[in-house]
């Protein structure tokens, strides 16, 4: 059976993606289709504002990919081997899964609640080893960020200063893509979304694509945040991954369409 996953492939240099390689455990045939583009901003502030804080909150690997770009400067990256990566290593670098931590780990530290698997979980996390007398955290992030975290903390009275580090837009091949896959492979036995992104730019060319056989596909979701999206946008979720992992979404796409066929 074939699975569409609607998400950014892993880094060439990382082997194959290890969502496709999960499912095809499973049998599943897998096919990956990338749906965002990202451009990156303020990364100079980034760097400047990284000694001031805390410690750093990272809940989307794109936060982290900025961090890494500043640092491909010699001048930074001489510094950051020199001094600033020890001195960060004092600090907490909470996130909000293991695909977010592998990236923190890449550049040198060492990630903190990295079993939490969302922005609510990671909210108590950190609320529960901050105190509003802490020094303020720093949270690198999207433009189209959601609330729950920043909310949760300022509740609490925990001091976050979020920086937009980068605007999220449709990938430029998406459409083609899309129209591609379904010409060639057909209707897949289920769809995965990864962001809400992703359900808001997909979506209508998908039900355009599907015609009256979108009602046989198994629609899935990475995580409860994206789950919600495809909820309000009318589509019916037969599978939320219990945490953002290939192991979890796997597990899950298998006992949706065992459900399915058994």
């Amino acid at each position: 059976m074939k699975v569409l996953l609607l998400k950014d492939p892993k880094d060439k240099d990382s082997g194959p993606d290890p969502y496709i390689k999960e499912l095809g455990l499973y049998g599943f045939e897998a096919t990956l289709i990338p749906v965002l583009s990202f451009e990156f901003i303020s990364l100079e502030s980034l760097f400047e504002k990284a000694n001031c804080y805390g410690g750093l909150v990272f809940t989307s690997p794109r936060a982290l990919e900025a961090i890494k770009i500043c640092l491909k400067e010699n001048s930074k990256n001489e510094a950051w081997l020199k001094s600033l990566k020890q001195r960060w290593n004092t600090k907490p670098a909470y996130v909000v899964g293991k695909a977010t931590a592998s990236l923190v780990e890449e550049i040198g530290l060492i990630p903190q609640g990295d079993k939490s698997g969302n922005a609510e979980k990671l909210a108590e996390y950190i609320c529960s080893r901050e105190k509003p007398s802490s020094s303020a955290l720093l949270f690198p992030c999207g433009a189209l960020k959601r609330e729950v975290l920043p909310t949760a903390l300022r509740e609490k009275g925990i001091p976050l200063e979020s920086l937009t580090v980068y605007q999220t837009t449709q990938h430029t091949d998406l459409q083609e893509a899309l129209s591609g896959y379904f010409s060639q492979q057909g209707i897949p036995a289920s769809i995965v979304f990864f962001s809400p992104s992703g359900v808001k730019f997909c979506l209508q060319h998908i039900q355009k694509l599907s015609g009256d056989f979108i009602n046989h596909i198994k629609f899935a979701a990475i995580g409860p945040t994206t789950a919600e999206a495809m909820e309000a946008a009318g589509i019916r979720v037969c599978c939320t991954a219990e945490s953002p992992t290939p192991q979890d979404l796997a597990a899950g796409i298998q006992k949706a369409l065992c459900l399915q066929n058994c």
